[in-house]
């Protein structure tokens, strides 16, 4: 069984199962030599982490590891947020970036980024080198003849540079989030760090903005209150309850390496990332005037696509992993680009998911329609675009042979489907079906586990409702 693997968003592994000390050492070594060979070692290498266990151990190895390979590396002094690693590759001018981070997976795991030197993360063609390398290593008897250098002597001889990355970051984002606005507003929010990378970033840059701000778990639990920080309704339930006790006008949380953003209004109802999404590229577009596309993935939302044809943007639809989204936020082609799974980054920013920054443009956003609900927003949006959409994602777990007999039937999709005529089947991604009445289903299997993935996207209750049952039938009869 292959241990070492990259997915949508990096290697991640339970810790002391195959994320160990050993497989980040080998890693870590295919990362070096891939980097020389790419003539991308003499730029150096940005190294980072996140507050889960043993994050910092795991970073100080890679360094280690790096700099024996000859190659200048840049440690982070601290817990680091992803898109603060990734403005601090593109910054320094660096061939790259190392990230500890299992992102929002539960507390056992732990996980390993790598970031190109555009500072988003690498294509699969480039991930795919290095896990085979991984691989080659794991199986020779080549391990014990891995070099290291000492944290100490690496400093010594100019191989590694501590680096805070904070300060530059902040900076960036007062220059692409309108702080003028939000100080004018008197806004009242309520923030959740998860325990995560977020913390001294996100709760004090609105206080410093003139908000009233309550932070929660702004401390390091890398068990993360025994749940996993995903900052989904169901773990948000605490900065619900505050929202609501205290006045607030929004709740606005960020996931373990605050890439990913929740968002909770006055009310206490929970935002879904599509809706927010979709909320602020007519946003950006109205109040910026900006040009370019919209890129979504092909789980995300189609109001997006509806916002985007009432003012003449371009959609382009990706495969699943911001990986693709980044790579063409890094072009210079994009407004914005999102994924229904809270991931989210605008034109002239990193081509990461930066969860910091979407919570701070939906403070803007708020700001400027006078501190309105985002309920009231959407609403009007809806009215706008002449549709109200409704989403729904589930994760179906199957027995081997009943995952084997649905992957046979998604290589003739039907031409009718919850009694929708099938107008359309894309298989960017998985199978999406599009149906006559603007509904639509995705059916993704997942590469590890034997587990479907099922979006649908309807214009009601009854017909959202109707589509997964049709789906569910569709799988397991």
């Amino acid at each position: 069984m292959q241990q070492i693997k990259f997915g949508t968003s990096g290697w991640r592994g339970v810790i002391a199962d195959t994320f160990t000390f050993t497989n980040v050492r080998v890693v870590a070594q295919a990362i070096g030599e891939y980097l020389s060979s790419e003539g991308l070692g003499t730029k150096g290498v940005v190294v980072g982490y996140d507050t889960r266990f043993l994050s910092e151990a795991f970073a100080h190895q890679v360094a280690k590891i790096l700099t024996a390979n000859g190659i200048h590396t840049l440690l982070c002094t601290g817990e680091t947020p992803t898109p603060a690693i990734s403005y601090g590759i593109i910054r320094r001018g660096a061939g790259g970036g190392v990230n500890i981070t299992a992102s929002h997976n539960p507390p056992e795991y732990n996980g390993l980024k790598f970031s190109s030197d555009n500072g988003g993360p690498a294509l699969p063609e480039i991930t795919f080198r290095i896990e085979l390398r991984a691989e080659e290593l794991l199986a020779s008897s080549g391990l014990k003849d891995l070099k290291e250098m000492k944290i100490q002597e690496a400093e010594e001889k100019g191989m590694l540079e501590k680096v805070d990355l904070k300060e530059p970051y902040l900076k960036r984002l007062e220059e692409i989030v309108d702080f003028e606005v939000i100080r004018s507003s008197g806004l009242k929010v309520v923030v959740d760090c998860l325990y995560g990378t977020s913390r001294g970033y996100l709760g004090e840059t609105l206080s410093k903005a003139g908000c009233r701000v309550q932070t929660l778990h702004d401390w390091r639990d890398p068990y993360f209150g025994n749940a996993a920080p995903e900052p989904s309704e169901g773990n948000l339930k605490e900065m619900i309850f505050n929202v609501m006790e205290t006045g607030s006008h929004l709740g606005l949380a960020t996931d373990g390496d605050a890439d990913r953003f929740g968002i909770v209004d006055a009310d206490g109802t929970f935002i879904a990332p599509n809706y927010i999404l979709a909320l602020l590229l007519k946003h950006l577009v109205v109040t910026r005037k900006w040009k370019g596309a919209v890129a979504r993935s092909v789980a995300t939302t189609h109001l997006i696509d509806l916002v985007a044809e009432k003012y003449g943007v371009p959609v382009i639809e990706t495969p699943v992993g911001f990986k693709y989204i980044g790579d063409l936020i890094a072009q210079d082609l994009l407004i914005l680009g999102g994924e229904e799974s809270a991931g989210l980054s605008i034109k002239g920013h990193v081509p990461e998911k930066d969860g910091i920054l979407a919570c701070l443009l939906v403070a803007e956003m708020v700001t400027r329609a006078n501190k309105a609900r985002l309920r009231y927003l959407l609403q009007d949006l809806f009215s706008e675009v002449g549709a109200c959409i409704l989403t729904r994602r589930v994760n179906l777990h199957l027995e081997q042979q009943i995952l084997e007999r649905f992957l046979d039937k998604l290589r003739w999709p039907p031409p009718v489907f919850g009694e929708q005529k099938v107008v359309d089947a894309k298989e960017l991604d998985g199978m999406k079906l599009l149906l006559d009445d603007g509904s639509w289903v995705l059916f993704r299997v997942s590469g590890t586990e034997p587990v479907v993935r099922l979006y649908v996207e309807a214009r009601d209750d009854s017909q959202l409702n109707h589509l997964v049952a049709a789906a569910k039938h569709f799988i397991y009869s």
